[in-house]
């Protein structure tokens, strides 16, 4: 949305009297209801080739912004003390500017390597995590299935526990 559409779509709010305003979310249209159930969208899937892909460009990344994005540091330094020897105050301001853009740079780099690195053992892990989830899940259908098993019919005393006494309680 440009500038100018912001300021008349306010204007036209103003105008209009309208004092509610809804951003960044769709009319629930059925009650506040999801669209869709979240099991119709399948499962999340992520290959290894995708996360190594992720990985290895967050490291290019981070390689280029070291060998690029460092190369007017050292001559706007050097311009900086140049400035504040002559008597120059822009020679301060130079030296905080080149201080600021080296320390955003460096926290820019460690993500980058914070990225890479993850890329390299996420696949892993969410593996690991698959296979708990799919062990627990597996006891459950075990436990799930004892309680299936019957040796009669359904609704019929299970003849396991043997007839039923029809003396109990005639003493």
């Amino acid at each position: 949305m440009a500038w100018d559409e912001w300021e008349q779509l306010k204007s036209q709010a103003a105008q209009d009297g309208s004092t509610r305003m809804q951003l960044n979310q769709l009319d629930p249209g059925d009650g506040g209801r999801p669209a869709a159930d979240p099991s119709h969208y399948g499962d999340l899937k992520v290959s290894q080739k995708d996360l190594a892909k992720i990985g290895q460009n967050a490291f290019d990344l981070y390689d280029d912004l070291w060998n690029k994005g460092r190369r007017a540091v050292p001559t706007s330094e050097s311009a900086a003390g140049t400035l504040t020897k002559g008597g120059f105050a822009l020679g301060s301001a130079l030296q905080h500017v080149a201080l600021r853009w080296d320390q955003q740079l460096s926290s820019l780099r460690d993500a980058c390597a914070h990225i890479s690195n993850h890329m390299r053992v996420t696949k892993n892990l969410h593996a690991d995590d698959d296979g708990y989830i799919r062990r627990q899940m597996s006891s459950i259908d075990l436990l799930d299935a004892g309680f299936d098993e019957r040796v009669g019919p359904p609704g019929k005393q299970n003849s396991v526990y043997g007839e039923p006494d029809d003396k109990k309680g005639k003493d």
